[in-house]
């Protein structure tokens, strides 16, 4: 259950927050802003709600530097508003959203839901790409396993693009990743405009949701369209000659091709998940396996239940491997 912490001296108020509050989420309720920073710095909560009181310039101010200070900027704050406050303090206030007192019988939960959602949504965006990150990931692909639905999922990253990044700089590194991520959602969504599902795990990471039988024709797509944009990313001489030099993680100077692209495909309809882990696990496999060969390819896990785990029926002991297709 999500926790709000709650900061206000008005004991009847309190108790109206408490109750609003019983049913969807837990309230931790202060009275003074120093014990509740006690317990904010311990257990981060989902949502802070403060009572503002207009003489009592100590909770803005200590409430200020908590949301300055980098570990807890994007913890969203609910303020509630004495009636006649004074708007043009705004600038001041480090808050998300507030109410005014009279009307916290209508809007409180109401805005508490609103206040979490949007922070939910802020912190699981990838902040370069804007694509949903981890969290939104895993939880896409947990629901979709708990509804027993079909889907394949791939997984793709970059190669030689560390010694890219370290020849160019970050600035020209992060234009290849923004590229590559919509170029992604751009194609997956073409294919499937509707339930499909583009995530940027983090780095030169990306995953994405589609129909079975979509799969291997977004994946040669996105092989097709990075293989033609990218080397526009390199100086013309780069380019031209199909490598750079630069060093390699042990500091050892050495040529790198341009950058391909690598991506591990499974699908759910040739055996049964139970967690999201066990998906981008084999899908991880699989990319690895691509990563095996040169130039921007795929690879498909077709094995099924049996072939993954001869253990599954007994007397059967046959492992026929990864059946692969690939694009390159």
């Amino acid at each position: 259950m999500q926790t709000v912490v709650v900061i206000s001296k008005d004991i009847v108020l309190n108790n109206a927050i408490g109750s609003s509050l019983k049913s969807s989420y837990q309230s931790v309720i202060f009275s003074n802003m120093p014990s509740a920073l006690d317990y904010i710095y311990n257990s981060v909560p989902d949502l802070i709600v403060v009572n503002v009181l207009k003489d009592d310039p100590f909770t803005i101010n200590a409430l200020n530097d908590l949301k300055t200070d980098p570990m807890f900027h994007q913890l969203p704050v609910l303020a509630i508003l004495p009636d006649h406050f004074n708007l043009s303090n705004w600038g001041s206030l480090l808050i998300e959203d507030f109410i005014w007192r009279a009307d916290f019988e209508n809007d409180f939960l109401l805005r508490v839901n609103l206040c979490i959602m949007r922070s939910r949504r802020i912190v699981e965006i990838n902040p370069l790409t804007r694509l949903p990150g981890n969290i939104s990931i895993n939880r896409e692909l947990q629901e979709r396993i708990d509804r027993k639905q079909a889907f394949a999922f791939g997984y793709a990253d970059l190669d030689s693009f560390k010694p890219f990044n370290d020849r160019y700089g970050f600035s020209r590194g992060d234009e290849v990743i923004k590229i590559t991520g919509r170029l992604i959602l751009n194609i997956v969504k073409s294919k499937q405009p509707h339930g499909s599902f583009i995530g940027h795990v983090g780095g030169d990471d990306f995953v994405f949701i589609i129909d079975s039988a979509l799969v291997e024709e977004a994946a040669t797509e996105i092989i097709e369209a990075f293989d033609s944009i990218i080397p526009t990313f390199y100086d013309p001489e780069d380019a031209a000659q199909g490598f750079i030099k630069s060093f390699d993680r042990k500091g050892k100077a050495s040529t790198f091709p341009i950058m391909s692209i690598s991506m591990g495909i499974t699908e759910t309809r040739s055996r049964s998940f139970s967690h999201y882990g066990e998906v981008t696990e084999l899908a991880a496999e699989m990319k690895k396996y691509a990563k095996q060969f040169p130039g921007s390819c795929f690879r498909s896990d077709k094995r099924t239940e049996q072939e993954f785990n001869p253990k599954v029926e007994k007397g059967k002991n046959s492992h026929t491997g990864p059946k692969n297709r690939s694009s390159s």
